[in-house]
């Protein structure tokens, strides 16, 4: 039996819509439960972040999470399918006055995605102090923490009601459908059956 990871938070609603019309059942995870078995799957209800910690661990076979999530966790992990999806930026942020100035010796931003901020100023050769926050990142520089924040963004409503502006686009995300590298080659003709009614069921 495979088991899927499916992530709560800003993608569910969507994901089970996609899983819905791929199996044709109506997926309701009951009572707050977190385990669902349906046609000979076992899907898992889980926090995005954590969708590829499982699935990196084998504790699902496949898992659904955002490409930013993915390329923060910088895991070895198969990925199938993007699923068009959750869609965002990962932005840099500024206070409206503010300009991004790559002279500066170091900048200073606050971010929850660490590695992503990392590597992109370090792809810019510029020296970035990196100060991890897990929420109301947009606080950090109207209170002098930061220079800037690294967050996502959908519409840019949170960053314009708090006097921020996005100074620069570093990714764009959308939710995918991961593996494990194990199970795909253990479970090849599973996955890919269900990969290719997954595909059908997107265009």
């Amino acid at each position: 039996m495979l088991t899927i990871a499916l992530p709560k938070g800003r993608i569910a609603e969507e994901t089970l819509a996609i899983f819905e019309k791929t199996f044709n059942t109506k997926f309701d995870f009951e009572d707050r439960k977190l385990i669902l078995e349906k046609d000979g799957f076992r899907f898992l209800l889980v926090r995005n972040q954590d969708v590829p910690t499982y699935v990196l661990n084998q504790a699902a076979d496949l898992g659904v999470v955002g490409l930013d999530v993915l390329t923060e966790k910088e895991m070895d992990l198969v990925k199938l399918l993007d699923l068009g999806i959750g869609k965002c930026r990962v932005c840099i942020g500024m206070k409206n006055e503010d300009e991004l100035d790559y002279s500066k010796p170091e900048i200073t931003v606050a971010t929850k995605m660490v590695n992503i901020t990392r590597n992109y100023f370090s792809s810019k050769a510029v020296a970035v102090k990196v100060i991890k926050l897990y929420g109301s990142i947009e606080l950090a520089p109207i209170v002098g923490l930061s220079d800037a924040i690294v967050d996502i963004v959908e519409t840019g409503t949170t960053m314009k009601q708090n006097g921020l502006k996005v100074v620069e686009d570093i990714m764009e995300s959308s939710a995918h459908l991961i593996a494990n590298t194990n199970s795909y080659i253990t479970h090849k003709e599973e996955i890919l059956t269900l990969y290719k009614k997954i595909s059908d069921n997107i265009k």
